[in-house]
C-alpha cells in the first residue's frame, strides 16, 4: 500500500470537490517536526482556485480530507501548510504491506545497467586512509543502485604504468639487493612502497647535491641520476624491453597481492579490473585521430594538447614530446573500453578525490568533442579528504595513515571494549574475535560514510566506536536487542500472521513515527542513488535505530495482554532489524546476532 499515492489521489478529489476545479500538481512533504501530522499538503498555489487565504484554503481542503477520505482522522494548519494526522488503522495497513511485501528490501530488476568505479589506486604503494573513504563509498554507491533493481558493474582502473612505477622500479634495482615479499616477511604493497619512499628519499638528497654545486633547483630535478634512472625505465617500458617489463611484472605482481589482502578485510570486489598498461594505447591512438580531426593541435615538440580556452578550461597535454601518454590519454582511451565492453551502462560512476575535479571536467569534454555522446552520462564522485585527530594514529611514513594499519587498529580496540564489557562467558574466543572484526570495521565504514562525500570530514576513531550516539556500533547494538525479543518470541510461540497486522486500530507515537520511517525507506534509497551519497542511507539507518529505543523504553512489549498488540509488535521489531540490516549492508557492514 503506497501512503503518499492514496494521500495525493484523496487530496486531489478534495481540492476538485471542494473548489469544483481539478489540478496537476499537489505539494505534499512530510510534517515539521514541531507540528503533529505526518504530512503536509502546501496549499499557497491553491489559492488561486478558492480566492480565499493560505489559511482558510487549508482548512476547507483538511475539513474535507476528514469527512470524506477515510485516511485523515485530524489536521491542524500553521499558514498555508496544512498538516495530516493519519488514522491508526491506516498506518496499521501501511505497515502490514511493508511486512508482507517480499521484495521491500531488493527491488526486482528494472533493466537498466550502471558503472561504478572505485579504488584505482597506484601500483607503487599501499592503499591509505583516502582508499579506505573511496572503497566504501564506491562500494556502498554500487549496493544501493544493485538494491533499487539496477545491475551494476563494480569496475576499477589499475594506474599500473608510468613514472610513478618506475620510482619504485628504480630504486629497488639500486637498493633492492633481491629483497622479496617472502625475504622481507612485508606484504608486497607494502615493499614496493618501502622502494617508492626510498626513491623520493635520495632523490632528495641528489637534489641539494646539485644545487650544492651552482645547479638550479630545476635543473638539478632534471639532472638527478636517480631520476634519470626512472625516466629511462620508462621509456624502455614503452619500448617494450624484456627485462623492463618482467620487473615492472614482478613488481606489479607483489602489490595485486596485498592489495588483495586489504580488500578482502575491507569487504569490497569487483567484477572487471582495468590496467592502465592495456587502456593507454588505446587513448593514444584516439588522440592522433583527434589530431587529424583538428580537434587536438601538435606544437612544434611535438607535443599533442588539447584548446578548452573557449570553453573557460585552459590548453591540456595528451602526450608528451618523447611520445609518452599521460593520465589523461589512459583515461579517455578507458571510458571508450568500458562502454565498448558494457553497451547497455547509462553512465560511469568515476569514485575519485576532489583535487581531480578539474581533471574530470576536462575528460567529460574531451570525449564530448570526440564524437562521444555519452561522455554527458558520465559522473565524477567527487569526495573530500579524510583529518585525523594528531596522535591518535599511528602513520607508517609519517604523512600517510596505511588503510591496513588502521582496520587492524580498530579491531583491536573493539576487541579491548568487548572484553572490558564483560558480556563473553558464553562466547568462544573466535566468536569475541568475529565480533571484535564486525564491530571495528562496522564504526571505521559507518562514521566514513555517515559525512556527505563532498565534505572534507575529521574521523575520531575513539568517536567512532562508541556504543552510544550517531555510530556504527550503537547500530549494531540496536540490532542485537532486537535479535534477542525475537529468540524471545520464539521461545513464547509467539506467531505472526501477516493479515492480522491490518487489525490493530490503536498505535502508540512512537509506533505510528517508525511506520513512517520503514515507509520512507524507498524514497531515502533512491534519493541516495540520486545523489550518489551514502550519507542518506547512514543517517536513515540511525535515525530508525534510535526512534526503535524509544520504542523499547517506552512501549511494553511482553506484558502487553492484547495478543493482537503483542504480534504487532513483535512484527514491528522484527521489520525494525530486516531493514537495519539491509542499510548497513548497503553500507558494507555486517551487523551481529549477539552484542
Amino acid at each position: 500500500m503506497n501512503l503518499e499515492a492514496q494521500l495525493r489521489t484523496v487530496a486531489h478529489q478534495a481540492v476538485s470537490d471542494t473548489f469544483n476545479q481539478k489540478v496537476e500538481q499537489l505539494q505534499l512533504q512530510p510534517t515539521n517536526a514541531e507540528f503533529e501530522g505526518s504530512h503536509t499538503l502546501v496549499c499557497f498555489p491553491l489559492t488561486k482556485l478558492s480566492r480565499k487565504s493560505p489559511e482558510e484554503t487549508a482548512k476547507m481542503i483538511g475539513d474535507h480530507l476528514v469527512a470524506n477520505s477515510g485516511v485523515v482522522i485530524r489536521y491542524n494548519v500553521v499558514k498555508g501548510f496544512l498538516n495530516l494526522t493519519i488514522k491508526d488503522s491506516v498506518w496499521a495497513e501501511v505497515f502490514a504491506s511493508i511486512y508482507n511485501q517480499q521484495n521491500y528490501l531488493q527491488l526486482p530488476a528494472n533493466g537498466r545497467e550502471v558503472m561504478v568505479e572505485y579504488s584505482s589506486p597506484n601500483t607503487n604503494k599501499p592503499l591509505h586512509l583516502g582508499h579506505l573513504r573511496n572503497n566504501f563509498l564506491g562500494y556502498s554507491v554500487a549496493e544501493i543502485y544493485t538494491a533499487l533493481g539496477y545491475k551494476v558493474h563494480k569496475v576499477q582502473i589499475i594506474n599500473d604504468r608510468g613514472i610513478h612505477i618506475c620510482k619504485s622500479m628504480a630504486a629497488w634495482q639500486l637498493f633492492g639487493n633481491g629483497e622479496t615479499p617472502e625475504s622481507s616477511g612485508l606484504k608486497g604493497d607494502k615493499l614496493v612502497g618501502k622502494y617508492y619512499v626510498e626513491f623520493d628519499k635520495n632523490y632528495k638528497a641528489q637534489i641539494a647535491e646539485l644545487e650544492s654545486k651552482g645547479v638550479t633547483k630545476e635543473e638539478a630535478e632534471k639532472q638527478a641520476p636517480i631520476m634519470k634512472a626512472a625516466i629511462n625505465l620508462l621509456q624502455q617500458w614503452e619500448a617494450n624491453d624484456p627485462a623492463t617489463v618482467q620487473l615492472w611484472k614482478t613488481m606489479n605482481g607483489w602489490v595485486y597481492n596485498g592489495f588483495d589482502a586489504t580488500y578482502k578485510r575491507m569487504g569490497v570486489d569487483f567484477e572487471k579490473l582495468y590496467y592502465e598498461s592495456n587502456t593507454y594505447l588505446l587513448g593514444k591512438d584516439e588522440v592522433l585521430r583527434g589530431v587529424e580531426q583538428g580537434v587536438f593541435f601538435k606544437k612544434d615538440d611535438g607535443s599533442v594538447w588539447v584548446d578548452l580556452t573557449s570553453d573557460g578550461l585552459d590548453q591540456k597535454l595528451l602526450l608528451r614530446s618523447d611520445g609518452t601518454s599521460v593520465y589523461m590519454t589512459q583515461d579517455i582511451g578507458t571510458a571508450i573500453l568500458r562502454f565498448r565492453d558494457f553497451p547497455k551502462i547509462e553512465g560511469q560512476v568515476y569514485t575519485v578525490g576532489n583535487e581531480q575535479e578539474y581533471h574530470f571536467k576536462v575528460l567529460f569534454l574531451i570525449l564530448k568533442k570526440l564524437g562521444y555522446t555519452w561522455a554527458e552520462k558520465c559522473y565524477h564522485l567527487s569526495y573530500g579528504m579524510v583529518d585525523l585527530p594528531s596522535g591518535k594514529m599511528k602513520s607508517r611514513e609519517g604523512t600517510v595513515v596505511d588503510a591496513d594499519d588502521l582496520m587492524q587498529e580498530m579491531v583491536d580496540e573493539a576487541e579491548k571494549q568487548t572484553r572490558e564489557l564483560g558480556k563473553i562467558e558464553e562466547m568462544t574466543e573466535a566468536d569475541i574475535k568475529g565480533l571484535a572484526e564486525m564491530v571495528g570495521l562496522g564504526a571505521l565504514k559507518f562514521f566514513l560514510l555517515k559525512v556527505d562525500p563532498k565534505k572534507r570530514m575529521l574521523f575520531d576513531p575513539n568517536e567512532s566506536i562508541q556504543l552510544q550516539g550517531h555510530t556504527g556500533p550503537f547500530i549494531q547494538y540496536t540490532y542485537a536487542r532486537i535479535k534477542a525479543i525475537l529468540r524471545k518470541a520464539t521461545s513464547m510461540n509467539v506467531e505472526v500472521q501477516g493479515d492480522s497486522l491490518k487489525n490493530v486500530d490503536a498505535l502508540e507515537g512512537i509506533e505510528r513515527e517508525i511506520i513512517f520511517r520503514l515507509n520512507n525507506y524507498h524514497a531515502k534509497l533512491n534519493e541516495a542513488a540520486r545523489e550518489y551519497s551514502p550519507a542518506i542511507v547512514s543517517n536513515y539507518a540511525y535515525e530508525l535505530a534510535k526512534e526503535y529505543n524509544q520504542f523499547y523504553q517506552s512501549v511494553s512489549i511482553f506484558n502487553e495482554a492484547d495478543p493482537t498488540k503483542l504480534k504487532f509488535r513483535i512484527a514491528l521489531s522484527k521489520t525494525v532489524a530486516d531493514v537495519l540490516k539491509a542499510s548497513m549492508r548497503l553500507l558494507g557492514i555486517q551487523v551481529p546476532e549477539k552484542m
